[in-house]
């Protein structure tokens, strides 16, 4: 039921003119210098974050079942979150939590409860405000989790999903952000540059 609801909304919002201008690859990212907080109280870009090899940008929240799991029927993405950034940083590209659910700021996805929710969920990674959704908006960004690598010239890669099963880790068959960082890296051309990215729609403001 949950997860049809948060396909709803998607579909309701896909006419919206932020969606018609999704970040298309080998395109700059737009935004980058954009200063955003992190629930440390520090404020960062993209920039600023970004490792010698890139950066790994994911869109995400607190609540949505895509991230946090279905007790029962689904892991949901967010526990893999941090083996997938210890997997970058070995390839120096940094990772990114951004929320940009300005919609429900002041509750589900205020600042103290993105505190809370990090400690809880143990996040090894910056967990920033993206106020007013400008970068989501800037990159065309959808859902949540929604995923952006780029390069270190700040070039966008891959977009989509993190792998291809959101249910189960240990049924994943193919882990699109892990090839595609690797790829990036070795200088290979990077296969599936775009893929689905599934979620819950990101709350946005009019």
């Amino acid at each position: 039921m949950m997860a049809a609801f948060c396909f709803g909304l998607l579909t309701s919002l896909s006419a919206q003119s932020w969606s018609d201008n999704e970040l298309a690859i080998g395109d700059k990212a737009p935004s980058t210098d954009l200063v955003m907080m992190n629930i440390d109280g520090q404020e960062w870009s993209l920039v600023d974050m970004a490792g010698e090899n890139g950066i790994l940008v994911i869109f995400s929240c607190n609540t949505c079942p895509f991230v946090v799991g279905r007790e029962g029927k689904s892991d949901g993405w967010e526990g893999r979150y941090n083996p997938l950034a210890s997997f970058a940083r070995s390839k120096d590209v940094a990772t990114v939590l951004v929320n940009s659910n300005e919609a429900k700021r002041k509750g589900d996805d205020s600042l103290e409860e993105m505190k809370l929710h990090a400690v809880e969920a143990g996040y090894a990674m910056p967990y920033v405000v993206d106020a007013d959704h400008k970068l989501a908006d800037a990159f065309g960004a959808r859902t949540t989790p929604h995923v952006y690598l780029l390069n270190s010239d700040m070039q966008l890669v891959y977009r989509g999903a993190i792998d291809d099963n959101v249910n189960a880790a240990s049924e994943v068959k193919e882990r699109y952000v892990e090839d595609a960082i690797s790829r990036m890296v070795d200088g290979k051309k990077i296969k599936p540059e775009i893929t689905k990215a599934v979620g819950c729609s990101i709350k946005r403001v009019s």
